[in-house]
């Protein structure tokens, strides 16, 4: 008897690389224990006034102190939005013209985002611009969508810097492509580059010399390691001003969650922001069909909205020195475990990518060595069998067929577990490398 079938989207689908590896994991029956760093899943507590409101959802202030769990607006709570533009007031910039609306997640806010620029795939409307290395789930919700995609590739030298294409190159790919929008995130997922204000300025130039939109994913502002004594103003599509470039305003989107500063990825909260009033209202029509987004993360994420500025900066500080110190230590500890290793120089966000490209021939896939790490691979480390499962970083690339994948030799690591843990990744990855190698 026929079987039901399933769409060709469904049919072709493999797990995001950054999930991939966990599931093959998953898998094992043996006793082998894994350092998880494929995804930036952030195992800190939550910020103070966050985690008070998790602990008291029943006391006697709460809305859901009689158990009842409502619908809020489409747009979410007034407190939350206040709480997202306090946040973005806190980091210096002027909110008093944006407008945004909650989401299930960074990841809903860019769904909406590719659904209101894009146009569906094959249709001659407008794909979205991608810098690559690009986080991956922009290429694939694109293809969920049956939206376009075009991009442009950084490369990263044997310095440990990729090297950020030049605005006339940049602009090449807008001029053969007429994609609706430039995506840049300024505290790079996966590429730990940091975005200066000038780059972004001259990228605000094209889009609008091109009548681009200009997003911005700003997850991880505030994470940001460069400068003497680490003051220097950080960067922010919300820098960029109409005095800075005239006919920016009205063309500006970021994406914002409660994942990665906050330490609330399992929160499930975020906003999309603009200062395009008409493209607010319309994302929030758009998003109707899911109703809304968690009533208790966006209670729990509300209590931001009441915090004043410095004690706000107090917290990107701590939460700054704290991921500076894995950063460069675990730069140090895998330049010193595996010679000839390249290593991304860490400028911001939380991750860096490793490239083996100097240690392995043409025949080498990342992608392989993971699975084979996640599926059989283990070393000893004080007794217990032990792998180290990373993100292959040809899926964050989106290169033609046939044509050569920087990221073959690449691995993105999230510095999501402990100091300890980490300092064991650069031996234990040096091991594991070996083995594979030479099986």
């Amino acid at each position: 008897m026929a079987k039901p079938q399933m769409s060709k989207l469904f049919e072709g689908r493999s797990p995001s690389v950054i999930r991939m590896a966990q599931i093959r994991f998953d898998e094992r029956t043996d006793e082998t224990e894994a350092l998880n760093v494929a995804i930036g899943n952030i195992q800190l507590p939550m910020y103070p006034a966050m985690t008070e409101r998790m602990f008291n959802l029943n006391s006697d202030n709460s809305p859901f102190k009689d158990g009842v769990v409502k619908y809020s607006a489409t747009s979410g709570t007034p407190e939350c939005t206040a709480a997202f533009m306090n946040v973005i007031a806190s980091s210096g910039f002027d909110t008093s013209k944006l407008h945004g609306h909650t989401t299930e997640g960074g990841t809903q806010a860019m769904e909406l985002l590719i659904s209101g620029i894009c146009g569906p795939g094959g249709s001659g409307e407008k794909p979205l611009l991608l810098i690559d290395a690009a986080y991956t789930n922009y290429k694939t919700l694109c293809q969920r969508l049956d939206r376009d995609t075009c991009s442009i590739t950084r490369l990263l030298g044997d310095d440990g810097k990729f090297s950020l294409p030049t605005m006339s190159e940049i602009e090449k790919v807008i001029v053969e492509n007429d994609p609706g929008a430039i995506v840049v995130i300024p505290f790079d997922n996966p590429t730990g580059q940091y975005y200066d204000k000038q780059t972004m300025v001259e990228l605000a130039q094209l889009a609008v010399k091109h009548n681009l939109w200009l997003v911005s994913d700003e997850a991880y502002r505030e994470l940001y390691y460069t400068g003497d004594d680490n003051n220097e103003p950080c960067t922010s599509i919300w820098g960029v001003t109409e005095a800075d470039v005239p006919g920016i305003e009205g063309r500006r989107i970021s994406v914002e969650t409660t994942s990665k500063v906050w330490n609330a990825c399992g929160l499930r909260i975020g906003a999309l922001v603009t200062d395009n009033e008409v493209f607010n209202r319309q994302a929030i029509a758009e998003h109707t069909v899911s109703l809304c987004s968690s009533v208790i993360g966006m209670h729990i994420f509300g209590a931001v909205a009441h915090e004043d500025h410095a004690t706000l900066q107090a917290w990107y500080k701590k939460q700054r020195n704290y991921y500076r110190e894995m950063l460069f230590s675990f730069s140090a500890g895998m330049k010193e475990a595996l010679p000839g290793v390249v290593v991304s120089s860490p400028d911001a966000a939380l991750y860096s990518v490793i490239d083996v490209k100097n240690l392995v021939d043409d025949n080498f896939s990342a992608l392989d060595f993971v699975m084979w790490c996640a599926s059989e691979g283990s070393v000893e480390v004080d007794g217990i069998p032990l792998t180290v499962l990373t993100a292959p970083m040809a899926g964050f690339y989106s290169v033609p067929d046939g044509a050569p994948n920087p990221g073959r030799t690449q691995l993105r690591v999230a510095y999501v577990v402990t100091p300890e843990d980490l300092g064991k990744i650069p031996d234990t990855f040096a091991r594991l490398l070996k083995k594979y190698l030479d099986r």
